[in-house]
């Protein structure tokens, strides 16, 4: 009758890696097909691991289970980390480390038994990385931030292009300034609609005043 039970027992351990391998699979694909750094292995192996490790800590530390469960999270702390990195105007990967945390959180759910929680954990992590996508897209479309890097001839075309911002309906901040050679090259914040920035983006490569440019 033990030998049952036992045997149930590893069938049962077994089919919940296996959920862990598929649900991971499913938020790994999603990540792959926008080619974020971290793919589908990284996110299979994230919620396989933190599933076995929640299935151990179960098994090996019956007085304390949380215990070996609890440094799991420490871990998938770190392991996030390695994938934020500061861009040249912004920090890039923040969205990729949490979903890499809430991937772990999944796994050890399965691991713990709670599938359906874990089901419904992987269907909001996938809703909240596609469907709200568009939402973002949305709102960027009608308040996008963009740093400029804009360079021109002298001081006084400076006034230049805070009329040309003004002239495509865009609010602008200057942050920085460096004049080298008879160069001067500003740093602008702008704020507006995104169509707003296309059409400075042509006037800024169309204008003789303007040296060069970059966002």
């Amino acid at each position: 009758m033990e030998f049952l039970q036992d045997h149930y027992a590893v069938k049962n351990e077994l089919l919940l890696i296996l959920i862990s391998v598929i649900l991971g699979l499913l938020i790994g694909a999603e990540r792959e097909y926008r080619n974020k750094s971290a793919g589908l292995r990284t996110f299979i192996l994230v919620c396989f691991g933190s599933c076995l490790f929640t299935i151990l800590s179960i098994k090996i530390g019956v007085a304390n289970p949380d215990r070996l469960a609890a440094n799991i999270i420490t871990g998938i702390g770190f392991l996030g980390a390695g994938v934020i990195f500061k861009g040249e105007n912004k920090i890039e990967g923040i969205t990729t480390a949490t979903t890499i945390w809430a991937t772990a959180s999944i796994g050890m759910a399965v691991g713990s038994g709670y599938v359906y929680f874990s089901l419904l954990g992987t269907a909001l992590v996938l809703v909240i990385l596609s469907a709200l996508t568009y939402l973002q897209n949305f709102i960027d479309n009608y308040h996008k931030i963009r740093e400029y890097r804009i360079s021109v001839t002298a001081s006084g075309d400076v006034k230049h292009c805070e009329e040309m911002f003004r002239n495509h309906h865009l609010k602008y901040l200057m942050i920085k300034q460096q004049y080298t050679q008879g160069n001067l090259t500003v740093i602008w914040r702008l704020t507006g609609k995104g169509t707003h920035h296309e059409d400075l983006m042509k006037n800024l490569v169309d204008d003789p005043k303007i040296i060069a440019y970059q966002f």
